[in-house]
């Protein structure tokens, strides 16, 4: 059995590129990511961002897609913001 591992530098925005991730969120939110992805058997190595995005570095083995990976990370972390009401308004993450 051969041995894969893809190594991508995500970047993903918040819609509209709202400054929706003050220090506080952030830490929050990444925590919260880094978390989620490992029940998901996704490799994170690095996550951090700014007000309106953020950065993930991220490995992937044979049998994830980037796509896949991403709407893992994306859909729930947005999810997850609204339900636990971390903005006044309705968060997304850009598509």
């Amino acid at each position: 059995m051969s041995w894969v591992r893809i190594w991508v530098h995500t970047v993903f925005a918040t819609k509209n590129r709202v400054p929706f991730l003050t220090k506080e969120i952030k830490v929050k939110v990444v925590d919260h990511i880094f978390k989620n992805a490992k029940t998901k058997e996704i490799i994170i190595h690095s996550l951090n961002g700014h007000l309106d995005h953020i950065h993930c570095l991220v490995s992937l083995n044979k049998d994830m897609t980037l796509s896949k990976t991403m709407q893992l990370i994306k859909g729930e972390s947005s999810f997850w913001i609204n339900k636990n009401k971390l903005t006044t308004e309705k968060f997304s993450w850009q598509d």
